[in-house]
């Protein structure tokens, strides 16, 4: 048996993600990040943190978060589809003033440092604008 850790690349990720809650108790989300190019990067997350957060520790591309995750720079800016938008609410004020100085802000726009992670997000895919590369 495999421990704590420790990944078989013969495993599929669905079994990873229930291994990593088995073996070290904690909730994992998989969160799908798709580069403009269509690149993409599957990540898998512990409740409690945040898609900035997790973006920044498995290094994906196009999420600077020159703030630190304090909602004062947009550099962490998401579009999600309809769905998700629909399923997480809108942005707060403060969210709101950030993204409307991004010049590539959409209707499902927000910022990956004000989206918790948690298990209700598993499976969620959020697209990341050009202008941030």
């Amino acid at each position: 048996m495999l421990g704590p850790g420790v990944i078989d690349a013969g495993v599929s990720g669905r079994f990873l993600v229930v291994y990593a809650i088995v073996a070290t108790g904690r909730v994992m989300s998989r969160i799908t990040f798709v580069e403009h190019d269509g690149t993409v990067h599957e990540v898998d997350v512990e409740s409690g943190s945040s898609l900035m957060k997790a973006a920044i520790d498995n290094l994906v591309p196009g999420i600077d978060a020159d703030c630190g995750g304090e909602c004062s720079c947009a550099t962490c800016h998401v579009v999600l589809t309809n769905d998700w938008f629909e399923r997480l609410g809108s942005p707060a004020d403060r969210e709101e003033e950030m993204l409307d100085m991004n010049p590539e802000r959409q209707r499902t726009s927000r910022l990956a440092c004000q989206i918790p992670v948690s298990e209700e997000l598993e499976g969620i895919e959020v697209q990341l604008p050009e202008f941030q590369f």
